[in-house]
């Protein structure tokens, strides 16, 4: 009995082990099948740095953080470039998804089924919907949401929670009814390993690169665009907000203003939840780092090119600290 048992035991932990090396290689008939898997022998395990739009990949290359591999600097796959690398002497692989939500969980899943990843680093711009949260600011949250995905009510439908979007509300000059009725916000479904589907609204950060990501708080900001021009105010690295995610640039005061009162998110972006999620699925830490570059439509400094490139140098500042800092985690624990 206890022999059989065991047979099975033995048979379970070969399936696991042969799952775990498929999902680290390409099909053999890939064409760069080999450069993976030399990828994969050569350095690793690797933190997975990503970004979505040029201007944070250009923060990243005028910096100088990222030292290329000298052996196998990038891999192309499937329209995306995956950089081998180092920061601060931890072995990374980058890659710049693209905007809005599919680019984004699409980029991060290749990238966690085909190198040996750690932990997934995400770095970028966001729009501010929070009063106290200024341009040049870094937001560290600790959940995300996807606030994309909405239920359209008929006319005259009953209100059924305060987090419902009702249109009337929204008529000037005075409040009404609208035809457009009202919208309730959905959560979302989560895969992962060894769980059943469950439906989630707030995505969690990991707990414990969160904490490590809390050590942070004093990270030297850019204050300054140029020698002549320089933010009011001195920004700073804030923890524990809370994000909002959706395939929406958002340029209005009125619906910035609905999402910070119903949820109470600080910052709004187009891509988060979506590396957050797809992390989640496949069982890989996860953290986010954002930077102001503009207001979302409220009130304050006009949105501009340069705003945008201090926004991500913040952001791509504190992102690279804490890879330093979970580098050193690492090697304690392999110790």
């Amino acid at each position: 009995m206890w022999a059989v048992e065991l047979q099975v035991m033995l048979v379970v932990g070969l399936l696991v082990m042969l799952q775990v090396q498929q999902s680290l290689q390409l099909r053999s008939s890939h064409p760069m099948h080999g450069v993976v898997d030399k990828i994969n022998e050569n350095a690793g395990p690797y933190i997975g740095l990503v970004m979505t739009f040029p201007t944070e990949e250009l923060a990243l290359i005028d910096s100088t953080f990222f030292v290329p591999s000298s052996e196998i600097p990038w891999v192309d796959l499937a329209g995306r470039r995956f950089n081998i690398g180092t920061i601060k002497g931890v072995d990374v692989i980058y890659v710049m998804t693209g905007e809005q939500t599919v680019n984004a969980g699409i980029t991060v899943q290749i990238l966690l089924d085909t190198f040996d990843i750690i932990g997934t680093v995400h770095y970028g711009i966001a729009g501010s919907s929070n009063d106290s949260l200024y341009i040049g600011d870094v937001s560290v949250p600790n959940y995300v949401a996807y606030t994309g995905s909405w239920t359209w009510k008929e006319f005259k439908s009953a209100e059924e929670s305060m987090t419902e979007l009702k249109f009337g509300n929204f008529n000037f000059p005075k409040k009404g009814e609208n035809l457009l009725a009202m919208i309730d916000f959905t959560p979302q479904q989560l895969y992962s390993i060894g769980k059943p589907m469950e439906e989630v609204f707030w995505l969690p950060i990991d707990p414990k690169l969160f904490n490590i990501a809390s050590e942070l708080q004093d990270v030297k900001l850019q204050q300054c665009v140029n020698e002549t021009y320089c933010l009011p105010e001195t920004p700073k690295v804030v923890y524990g907000l809370k994000g909002s995610t959706a395939d929406i640039y958002l340029d209005n005061a009125a619906y910035r203003k609905f999402l910070f009162k119903a949820f109470n998110v600080s910052t709004v972006d187009e891509e988060s939840a979506a590396i957050v999620m797809t992390s989640l699925s496949n069982g890989v830490p996860c953290i986010v780092f954002r930077g102001v570059s503009d207001y979302a439509g409220g009130e304050g400094l006009l949105s501009a090119t340069s705003l945008t490139y201090l926004a991500a140098m913040n952001a791509l500042s504190v992102a690279v600290e804490f890879i330093g800092l979970f580098g050193e985690e690492v090697a304690i624990h392999d110790h």
